[in-house]
């Protein structure tokens, strides 16, 4: 008897090497039981990833995330896990409704390749398949047109369209973009439902942009709602619920805390470029010559926090300014580099007579010395200067020219921002009242505190005393702590229920315009 039993065991694998006991995947159970259709039951992995591979190589070239979508599939041996999970519960369905209704975010459906799948799902319910080797190409392009549609809309939704730090060459800000292991875990969402409907933007501002689209008639109005819209998609660094704001078309800054504005004032912000500004740049690269360098003093969109506030401060003349314009003065007016408050460096050291200078030894495009204005009334930067880092050494500041705050086009500095009211910016920054009128007396404002006059009087006095030479010097002084600060371009926004529009003064709207073609309506 033993002897048998070990006969048996051979004959069994030799059954089950020939598909004897050979059950259906779990597309093939899924689709034979829903469409009560037995050819289902032949479904042969082995041959329909023969077929899967193929499309998916045809289509891959369509794709946004080829090489997430591949890696995917081949994580899980090409099995069609959309088409198994939600063809038969009518997800699929609803995937294709959302894609439908994309234009209520400005999309064009086409862009999902919406009809497609919509056919492959109708030609699929019509089950007239003669065999299922005929299911397997409407099954893999059913999967993976799905797969990049689903993929695509939620990241449209979450992250926006376009990557503003590919398209603006002053846009320091880093936003957040999709990921690779982000995408795949979408691809193994348990609900496509779910994740369409909370991917579906919640920002009180979308939200009013997106009521406004809906409502535009004038195809002006339409297309500066849809781009901000865009801007209001892009994942930008947490600001917290404490933070100040810079929107340059509208020449202002915000103090926000959660909604509510704690402080609004008028700025003056960077000159906008050249017109034929791309051109000229071209131009100045093949000549060297300073003559055809064009100007471009736009004030960089980023993301940083105030950390520090110098009174009195002192100017560290950028070199471009020092070449496009200080240089000239001086050759112009021997004096007005004395008359200026500003001192010249040699290598560093500070040159006693800059008046004595003979500007035309030196060509201004190499020049050697460096240039600063020192404390006072007529510094540029006024009687105070608001710290953050960043790469371009900008920086917000008072200013001696309270004229451009009358201007309506505001777009008139080097590239640093203006403030209307420091003063009252600089309260705010450091919380202390303690703080707050030290920082008054170093500009000779008298304390709000009666009991801190001791300070002021002995600065007054110091200042008077003509026995000594008083210098005005910097003072350092620190926020309660470090506030977010976000210097941004919205030139559509919902305030106080309705809809503010601002010139595009950069001409942003365009380029993004433009970077947006292929998606749009």
């Amino acid at each position: 008897m033993k002897n048998f039993r070990f006969l048996f065991i051979p004959i069994i694998i030799c059954i089950s090497a020939c598909g004897w006991f050979k059950q259906p995947p779990e597309i093939g159970k899924v689709l034979s039981e829903h469409f009560k259709n037995k050819i289902y039951k032949d479904f042969d992995t082995v041959a329909f990833d023969s077929v899967f591979v193929s499309t998916m190589n045809s289509l891959s070239e369509l794709f946004v995330n080829p090489k997430t979508i591949k890696a995917y599939y081949t994580s899980t041996t090409n099995e069609p896990k959309l088409v198994t999970k939600f063809y038969t519960d009518g997800e699929l369905d609803s995937l294709v409704a959302y894609l439908e209704n994309s234009k209520v975010h400005g999309f064009n459906p086409k862009i999902f390749k919406t009809e497609e799948i919509k056919g492959l799902l109708a030609e699929l319910a019509a089950n007239k398949f003669k065999n299922v080797e005929e299911t397997y190409p409407v099954i893999a392009k059913l999967e993976l047109l799905s797969a990049n549609a689903y993929l695509n809309y939620n990241n449209y939704l979450k992250y926006g369209v376009v990557n503003p730090r590919n398209i603006f060459s002053r846009y320091y800000i880093k936003v957040k973009r999709p990921d690779s292991l982000g995408m795949t875990k979408l691809l193994a969402s348990e609900s496509l439902i779910d994740t369409l409907r909370i991917v579906q933007p919640k920002s009180p501002q979308y939200r009013a942009l997106q009521e406004a689209y809906l409502k535009a008639d004038a195809l002006d109005e339409k297309r500066i709602l849809l781009l901000n819209m865009e801007r209001f998609r892009w994942k930008m660094p947490e600001t917290g619920d404490n933070y100040v704001q810079v929107n340059i078309p509208d020449f202002k800054l915000t103090w926000f805390d959660k909604q509510d504005t704690v402080i609004s004032m008028k700025v003056c912000v960077g000159g906008k470029r050249e017109n034929g500004y791309d051109e000229k740049l071209k131009a100045f690269a093949k000549s060297g010559n300073l003559d055809d360098k064009p100007k471009n003093h736009e004030t960089p969109l980023l993301f940083s926090k105030i950390n520090s506030i110098q009174a009195n401060p002192v100017w560290n003349i950028p070199v471009s300014i020092a070449q496009s314009e200080i240089y000239w003065m001086a050759r112009k007016d021997p004096y007005y580099l004395s008359n200026s408050n500003i001192n010249v460096y040699y290598k560093d050291k500070l040159i006693g007579e800059p008046d004595t200078i003979n500007w035309s030894r030196y060509s201004r495009d190499k020049l050697p010395f460096k240039f600063k204005q020192g404390s006072g009334g007529g510094n540029a930067l006024g009687k105070f200067k608001f710290i953050f880092d960043n790469s371009s050494s900008i920086y917000l500041h008072d200013t001696n020219n309270k004229n451009g705050f009358n201007l309506t086009n505001r777009a008139i500095s080097h590239g640093c921002v203006r403030v209307e009211k420091p003063l009252e910016f600089a309260e705010r920054l450091v919380g202390d009242g303690y703080i707050y009128d030290k920082l008054r007396a170093e500009v000779d404002l008298p304390p709000v505190d009666s009991t801190h006059n001791k300070w002021y009087k002995k600065r007054m006095a110091a200042k008077a005393d003509t026995t000594k030479a008083f210098k005005l010097k910097p003072a350092w002084f620190g926020p309660k702590k470090p506030v977010p600060l976000i210097i941004t371009y919205f030139t559509a926004w919902a305030q106080n229920n309705k809809i503010e529009y601002r010139p595009d003064v950069y001409q942003m709207d365009e380029k993004l315009w433009v970077s947006m073609k292929k998606y749009r309506l």
